[in-house]
C-alpha cells in the first residue's frame, strides 16, 4: 500500500527556523521511501550540512553507508523490505557509529521502546514541523561535537602526561616543581601559581587537577579576557531576567567545575568588586547566581595564576589583601626558561616529535650547533615562544635563518666584544664574521631580504646566493 506523504506543508526555503550555520564537518544520510519527504529534508539540511545523501530503502542506504561514514542518519521506520529498526549494521557498528533519528507515522509505545533499544538518539512523529526536526538534529550534533572535543582533549592530556612527569624537564628546579605538584595535588587546598607569561602556568594547573583524583572537570577561566560587567555572571551564573539580555537561566563556571578544578588565570586582572564576591564564595563554599536570593553549595578546588607580583599589587591597593592570603595557601613559582637552559634540548625534541605528528610533516634535523645556539637564547616568551619557534622550523623544513637565534647570539657577542674595545672576537675567521654580520642585518630587518641587501650594500641576488650556500652547507653537515 502506498503511503501518503506525512509531513508539514512547509517548503524548506520558507522554513521559519533553521538554526546554526553551515557545518561542513557533519554528514547526514536520509532514508525514506517517500520522494517528497526525501526532497523536503535534503533541501532543508543542505543549507546546513555540506554532505547530505539519501536512500529509499535500507539495502540502498547500507551500500551508501559502506562507502562513506555518516555522523547522523534520519531514517523512517516503516520501509519496504527491512524496517529502520532492523537495520542492525548501522545500529551496532561501533567503529562507524552514527546518531540515528527515527521517523514514523504509525507510532505506539511499543514502537518507541523498540526504537530506543535499537539505539535511536531521538524519535520524531510524522507529520512534524521543520523546527521540530531541526531541534532534534541540533541535539544530536551538539552531543557529537562535544564527544569529539572530549576525545581531542583527552588525547592532548594523555600526550602531556604520558611521560609520567607533570612538568617536562631535567633541571633540579623543575624536578622540585613536579614533586610539589604531586604532593599537594590530592589535597583540596588552594594553590597560587606565579610565573612569567609562557612559563606553563596552565600546564601546572592541569597537572594539579590530573593528579588530584577529582572526578569533575578542569575549567580554565582567563580573568583578564572577560569584561568586568559580565565576569560575575560567567563565574556564578544568572537567573532568567536578571539583567537585560538574560532570556534564560544559565549556570556559571563554578557549577561546571563542580567536583573538579576551577583555574583562575590572570587573577591579578580581576576587578576589586569581583574580588570581594570571590572571597565570599571561597569562604562559604557556595555561589549566588546573579538575580537569585538563594546560594548553591559547590565543591570546587581553586587554582589561581598570575604573572604579576600580587604582594606589590596588594601594597598598591589593586588586589585585596584578604583574598591574597585566602589564595596563597601554597605558592608554586615557575621559573623562566632562561633560568633553566639545560631543559631546552629536552623541550625542543619533545615539541618536535609531537608537532611533527600533529602537522603531518617530518621533524627538522637539528645539529648540535643548532641546539647550542637555541639554548643560548634568552627566550623572553618562555616555553610558548620556544614551542612556536619549533613549529615554525617544522613548517619551513629548516632552521629559519632570519630568526632571532643567530641575531641574538651575535648581538650578545658583539656587545661583549664592543665592551672589550673591538668589533668581533679575534678568533673568528673572515667567513664567519661575514656570515654572522649578514644574518644579524637580516634579523634586524625581520627577514626582509631586499631591505637587508640594501643595508649591506650588495644585490638581492648575491644575498640569496650566500644564504643558499649556507643552507646547503648546513644540510650536508646534518
Amino acid at each position: 500500500m502506498d503511503k501518503k506523504p506525512r509531513f508539514a506543508a512547509l517548503d524548506a526555503s520558507h522554513a521559519p527556523f533553521v538554526s546554526g550555520s553551515l557545518s561542513p564537518a557533519i554528514s547526514v544520510l536520509i532514508v525514506d521511501d517517500e520522494p517528497g519527504m526525501r526532497n523536503f529534508l535534503i533541501k532543508a539540511l543542505s543549507k546546513r550540512f555540506a554532505l547530505v545523501e539519501s536512500a529509499d530503502s535500507i539495502e540502498t542506504a547500507e551500500e551508501i553507508r559502506k562507502r562513506c561514514h555518516f555522523d547522523l542518519i534520519v531514517c523512517d521506520i516503516k520501509l519496504p523490505g527491512r524496517s529502520g529498526i532492523e537495520w542492525h549494521e548501522a545500529t551496532t557498528d561501533n567503529e562507524r557509529r552514527s546518531d540515528i533519528i527515527f521517523m514514523t507515522a504509525y507510532a505506539d509505545l511499543e514502537t518507541a521502546i523498540e526504537a530506543l533499544r535499537a539505539g535511536a538518539s531521538d524519535f520524531i512523529l510524522k507529520p512534524f514541523r521543520l523546527e521540530q526536526m531541526m531541534a532534534a538534529i541540533d541535539r544530536c550534533v551538539e552531543r557529537r561535537l562535544m564527544a569529539r572535543e572530549n576525545f581531542v582533549l583527552k588525547r592532548e592530556l594523555n600526550t602531556v602526561y604520558s611521560s609520567g612527569s607533570a612538568m617536562l624537564g631535567e633541571s633540579q628546579v623543575i624536578r622540585d616543581v613536579d614533586s610539589i605538584i604531586r604532593r599537594v595535588a590530592p589535597t583540596p587546598s588552594a594553590v597560587l601559581i606565579e610565573g612569567e607569561s609562557g612559563t606553563g602556568k596552565e600546564l601546572a594547573a592541569r597537572a594539579l587537577h590530573e593528579n588530584s583524583g577529582r572526578t569533575g572537570a578542569f575549567v580554565p577561566v582567563n580573568c583578564g579576557a572577560i569584561a568586568a560587567d559580565i565576569l560575575e555572571s560567567e563565574l556564578f551564573g544568572h537567573t532568567k531576567g536578571a539583567f537585560t539580555g538574560a532570556q534564560k537561566a544559565r549556570e556559571g563556571l563554578f557549577s561546571f567545575a563542580s567536583g573538579g578544578t576551577l583555574f583562575l588565570d590572570e587573577i591579578g586582572e580581576m576587578p576589586l568588586a569581583m574580588q570581594a564576591k570571590l572571597l565570599r564564595v571561597l569562604e562559604l563554599k557556595a555561589v549566588r547566581p546573579v538575580g537569585s536570593e538563594q546560594e548553591v553549595s559547590i565543591d570546587v578546588r581553586i587554582v589561581a595564576a598570575t604573572n604579576r607580583n600580587l604582594q606589590e599589587e596588594v601594597k598598591e591597593g589593586r588586589f585585596r589583601e584578604d583574598l591574597y592570603y585566602r589564595l596563597n595557601v601554597l605558592t608554586l613559582t615557575l621559573p623562566p626558561l632562561r633560568d633553566r637552559p639545560e631543559d631546552i634540548p629536552t623541550l625542543v625534541h619533545s615539541f618536535s616529535r609531537r608537532l611533527s605528528k600533529e602537522l603531518g610533516l617530518p621533524p627538522v634535523p637539528l645539529t648540535h650547533e643548532d641546539i647550542t645556539a637555541i639554548s643560548g637564547y634568552s627566550w623572553p616568551g618562555n616555553i610558548r615562544e620556544l614551542k612556536n619557534f619549533v613549529e615554525r622550523c617544522i613548517l619551513l623544513g629548516r632552521l629559519p635563518i632570519e630568526t632571532f637565534v643567530s641575531g641574538d647570539t651575535l648581538s650578545q657577542n658583539r656587545e661583549t666584544a664592543q665592551a672589550e674595545g673591538r668589533g668581533y672576537p679575534s678568533s673568528w675567521a673572515m667567513d664567519e664574521v661575514e656570515k654572522h654580520h649578514i644574518l644579524q642585518v637580516l634579523s634586524e630587518f625581520q627577514g626582509n631580504k631586499s631591505a637587508a641587501a640594501r643595508q649591506l650594500g650588495i644585490s638581492r641576488k648575491t644575498l640569496d646566493r650566500k644564504l643558499q650556500a649556507w643552507d646547503e652547507a648546513q644540510g650536508s653537515e646534518s
